[in-house]
């Protein structure tokens, strides 16, 4: 089964992303695919916290900022999986130098591309994505094209899921599917 789950910031995404992803394991392995690649404090803490809020919880942490099919080189594909979240690999995927702002936008289709043959690849996987181009607000270039970018692979990801999710202010909404049980 494939869960696709958007939302915004600390809304409660990646609690309900857990739960969900320990429930498809059935008492089977479940792995925790950690996407960030910190880049200031704030990023660490963000970690931290994540961690903090899945222990116990019996997850196998695979850390993957790039290249996501790589990850699959280490778990078992019957296992359920939590990745946590195409936002992140996108932004480690486009910006292949942090201390650059040129982008690679090709990146975004080959990690569109790449996390639907993941889904696809593995008994159960839950996808998280924040929902980050709703507001009317316009960005600066680099900004927007990120945006975009991110639209276009949730789009792909809604497309082969399941179940597509949204979280917004603790409610969850159901866009396609049922909630899983």
């Amino acid at each position: 089964m494939i869960v696709f789950i958007t939302g915004g910031a600390k809304n409660g995404k990646s609690s309900l992303a857990q739960d969900l992803a320990v429930a498809l394991s059935n008492g089977g392995t479940h792995y925790y695919v950690a996407t960030m690649i910190p880049s200031d404090d704030e990023d660490l803490e963000r970690i931290r916290r994540h961690r903090d809020d899945r222990a116990g919880m019996g997850f196998e942490t695979i850390e993957c900022g790039k290249n996501i099919l790589t990850c699959l080189d280490r778990a078992d594909r019957n296992g359920s999986f939590l990745l946590d979240s195409a936002t992140a690999l996108l932004l480690n995927e486009l910006f292949p130098d942090p201390t650059s702002c040129e982008m690679d936008v090709d990146a975004a289709y080959r990690c569109g591309d790449e996390l639907v043959a993941f889904a696809k690849s593995v008994a159960n996987i839950v996808i998280v994505s924040d929902y980050i181009y709703s507001d009317a607000e316009r960005y600066d270039e680099v900004t927007e094209t990120y945006r975009r970018c991110l639209a276009t692979i949730d789009r792909k990801l809604a497309a082969v899921s399941d179940t597509v999710l949204e979280v917004a202010s603790g409610n969850i909404i159901v866009h396609k599917g049922a909630f899983p049980a």
